[in-house]
């Protein structure tokens, strides 16, 4: 399903019987030491269950079989690209229900039409900080309450 698998440890669960104080965060990026460094900073902000992609393609895999409140998805991988990813999950409403996009991108000042075009909001510029992912989080959860 996803790259190395789960950082923290949870049961498999179907997606409708989590718990609703659950917060799931699949991080899409084919970068070991950003994926890594992302993970260290959700568990300083927070308890989350988190999931990792190596590549677009593992994204899919996940995003097909388990529910997310938060994607941070990388534009630029192998095999599926990251704006892939948001045109799949625009053809599949299903599995966007509930699930907010981030973008991680270095460049993505150059992707923003397209980003805007496919309903992203949330665009965090690498390398990531601390605070700018605290903020997200706090957005993202005062949205969903």
């Amino acid at each position: 399903m996803t790259g190395s698998g789960p950082r923290s440890e949870w049961p498999d669960e179907a997606p409708d019987t989590r718990d609703a104080a659950t917060f799931r965060v699949l991080i899409a990026e084919d970068n070991d030491d950003v994926r890594d460094l992302t993970v260290r900073m959700l568990n300083r902000l927070g308890r989350f269950e988190v999931d990792e992609a190596e590549d677009g393609e593992k994204a899919l895999d996940a995003l097909a079989v388990r529910r997310y409140d938060l994607l941070l998805l990388d534009l630029s991988m192998p095999k599926v690209s990251g704006l892939e990813v948001v045109r799949w999950l625009e053809a599949h409403p299903d599995h966007l229900e509930g699930l907010t996009v981030a973008v991680l991108s270095a460049s993505a000042h150059v992707e923003r039409p397209t980003l805007n075009e496919l309903g992203v909001r949330f665009v965090i510029s690498k390398p990531i900080r601390l605070q700018q992912l605290k903020e997200l989080l706090d957005e993202v959860r005062d949205r969903s309450d």
